[in-house]
């Protein structure tokens, strides 16, 4: 029978893995050679309110994210959001072998504070776990390092300086994950440049064969779904490789398809948009302005 369990506080997540000995009431660095997993059953679905970075490095088959196995043999490290579900199954034998850790901060940490600005800027917390992180060992250390000193932090009496220094070592952490994540993309440049392709290919069919008016947009959720990506981890690629993200490409083909029917039908600024899928003839014209300088009545008149 599946168990659905959503973990509001630091405190009820100890409480969940058996954990003991609660330093801050905001933030944990879990060790998973600590970790008690007998109370798990067959299949345990967690949500929490807060973030998590895990690292994990043993094979197993025992936690599943999005409904996919992660795979943790090579040493992997996935991102979670507030509210993003991972499964976890029952395995004792793979418990013994099992080595990582966790960091779990809680968004009241950092509210307030400049990384709190920043975390949409890590789009790393939204990707699927197929897209995670597969960390050198130099990068390893580079990581724990930081969750060493974090912990430390931990370890000592709270005082008015804690939550600045330990917010610091979280955006340390964070920031150099953006930098693997990056090393990433560029070794895996010839499986990225096939997407690339095919991403291109699907926006010219898609603006070839279907009536914008019915179908609308392609949306960059229809695009990544299409390749198989989630739509965080295809507009970072696809900005890696061609310095545009997903929306950009899609108004680049929607401008191009836009600029060939008023060159060569007198159809009103109105139809052509609504033909374009906008609801709005405005929206439009202030996009195609933002991507050409010229409104559509200027761009066909110096036509």
């Amino acid at each position: 029978m599946s168990i659905f369990l959503h973990l509001q506080t630091i405190a009820d997540l100890y409480k969940f893995f058996g954990l003991t000995n609660i330093h801050h009431p905001l933030v944990a660095v879990m060790d998973f050679s600590q970790v008690k997993n007998d109370h798990v059953s067959e299949e345990t679905t967690i949500t929490t309110d807060f973030y998590t970075v895990m690292f994990k490095n043993y094979q197993s088959n025992t936690v599943k994210y999005g409904r996919k196995i992660v795979d943790f043999q090579d040493g992997s490290l996935i991102c979670l959001a507030p509210n993003q579900a991972i499964e976890m199954d029952s395995d004792t034998e793979a418990m013994e072998n099992m080595a990582g850790w966790a960091l779990c901060f809680h968004t009241d940490l950092i509210r307030g504070s400049t990384l709190h600005a920043k975390m949409e800027a890590y789009s790393f917390f939204s990707y699927e776990s197929t897209e995670a992180l597969h960390l050198s060992e130099k990068e390893k250390q580079i990581l724990g390092d930081c969750i060493l000193k974090i912990q430390s932090e931990l370890q000592e009496n709270i005082d008015m300086h804690s939550q600045a220094i330990i917010v610091s070592n979280i955006e340390l952490l964070l920031n150099y994950c953006t930098r693997f994540y990056g090393r990433q993309f560029i070794t895996r440049k010839n499986s990225n440049n096939a997407v690339v392709v095919q991403i291109e290919k699907l926006l010219k069919e898609y603006f070839k064969k279907s009536d914008l008016t019915e179908a609308g947009l392609p949306s960059v959720k229809y695009l990544a779904e299409q390749v198989h990506l989630s739509p965080s981890y295809l507009s970072d690629l696809l900005k890696k490789e061609t310095g545009k993200n997903t929306q950009d490409h899609i108004h680049f083909y929607l401008i191009e398809e836009a600029k060939n029917i008023l060159l060569s039908t007198n159809r009103s600024v109105g139809e052509i948009a609504y033909s374009l899928g906008f609801e709005y003839p405005q929206y439009f014209n202030k996009l195609f302005k933002q991507k050409t300088g010229k409104t559509p009545v200027e761009f066909r008149s110096v036509g």
